[in-house]
């Protein structure tokens, strides 16, 4: 229900909305959210009233399985959805706002904003997909973050928690809920959890299991999982999944997705089926012609994600583009370079670019890659023999690299 002074300040945001994109400044959907917020603080609860939403957070995957989760809930009828990733509040109030009669809403929500949009919207389902470092100098140190969630959890004890119970992190984060499905959504970035978050004690790993030394702190047993064919969950369920995306870590993303959807009613075979028409997410896995190569464009923002990134590189490609920048949003500080494994591109010619490619060349001399440096990505590509090139970016020279390609259509 949105009052009369919401009204007036979601028209206000609406008119700085247009202005932004008459004037070739923007889509607006974040000046419009900040004007709106700014003239009635409570904008963003009266827009979530009413409506049973899904809150979606962790380091990696959140807009892959906001996308996803909105697919699967379409089953069911109008969603709204941030699909543009601005998953801060002004987002939150935008996106909302663009919807104004669904009764189901899929929100992408930054880590630390979780606890104050939750008690906001009053999630049905909160989904907590993974935690690793990313930007310690903007977010800070992970178990904190931890914390912060699940302090924020512990306000809405009726919400389903969709959590993955192969992070240790996240794990812990819904241990003490009263409703979770666990999720075996896979963990294969371990490096930021070596201890246990409650106790301090060494965290133990036996194949797929993981426990505490210190504590009964331990991996719970799924509800839902998946392997290389179907997706598997509760009373015997199994169904067979094939996804547009690519890799394990999105089969694991679409697990989640599939689990959250069915908890708020959807049917489970609807729901994978909307997970799997899902091609691209805001630009990420597109494939693009770029003069006589054909590009695959990939984001990776932190030590876990080029982890996974990297493992769905074509090693068969013309070549690979790795282009990094060190901007503000990137983190400025970019000395996880060196927790990334860059080894094993004997076989695919490689190129280091970016604003920070000096900094990525110096890497892969380490690493023993051999390489070319080429600073701007377009031409990074150009570098590269004809034929299909894999670029994997960071967040900004990602960014930067969709503005050069929307140009060239």
């Amino acid at each position: 229900m949105v009052t009369g002074r919401g009204r007036i300040a979601l028209a206000a945001g609406a008119g700085a909305r247009w202005a932004s994109r008459v004037t070739g400044r923007g889509a607006g959907a974040m000046i419009g959210g900040l004007v709106a917020m700014t003239l009635d603080r409570s904008i963003l609860g009266q827009l979530g009233h009413d409506r049973r939403t899904v809150v979606i957070t962790g380091t990696n995957g959140k807009s892959t399985t906001t996308r996803m989760t909105a697919a699967a809930l379409a089953t069911l009828g109008p969603v709204a959805t941030n699909a543009e990733g601005a998953n801060m509040d002004a987002g939150l109030v935008a996106a909302l706002a663009a919807a104004p009669d669904a009764s189901l809403a899929a929100l992408e929500v930054d880590e630390m904003h979780v606890p104050h949009v939750s008690d906001a919207v009053d999630p049905s389902v909160v989904v907590l997909l993974n935690l690793s470092r990313d930007q310690l100098d903007r977010v800070g140190e992970i178990n904190h973050i931890e914390r912060t969630l699940r302090g924020g959890l512990a306000r809405h004890p009726s919400a389903v928690v969709v959590a993955n119970c192969d992070d240790v992190l996240m794990t812990s984060a819904a241990y003490d809920s009263p409703n979770v499905v666990w999720v075996a959504a896979g963990g294969g970035w371990a490096g930021d959890s070596v201890s246990c978050p409650r106790s301090g004690e060494i965290i133990v790993r036996e194949q797929a299991h993981w426990y505490s030394t210190g504590s009964d702190f331990k991996r719970p047993d799924p509800d839902w999982w998946f392997d290389d064919t179907h997706i598997h969950g509760p009373n015997g369920l199994s169904l067979p999944m094939t996804l547009a995306l690519p890799g394990a870590v999105n089969r694991g993303n679409a697990t989640q997705a599939v689990a959250a959807a069915v908890t708020l009613g959807a049917d489970p075979a609807a729901a994978v089926a909307a997970v799997s028409l899902v091609d691209e997410v805001a630009g990420r896995y597109r494939t693009v012609q770029i003069g006589s190569h054909t590009a695959r464009v990939l984001l990776a923002k932190n030590p876990a994600g080029w982890q996974e990134a990297l493992s769905m590189v074509d090693r068969d490609a013309a070549g690979v583009v790795i282009a990094v920048n060190g901007q503000v949003p990137d983190g400025e500080d970019l000395s996880w370079l060196w927790d990334v494994r860059f080894e094993h591109f004997e076989t695919v010619p490689v190129v280091a670019a970016g604003e920070r490619g000096t900094d990525l060349a110096v890497r892969l001399g380490y690493a023993g890659v051999g390489h070319t440096l080429v600073h701007d990505t377009v031409r990074a590509i150009e570098s590269c023999p004809p034929g299909h090139v894999e670029v994997i970016a960071n967040y900004t020279a990602f960014l930067q690299l969709n503005r050069v390609l929307e140009r060239v259509k």
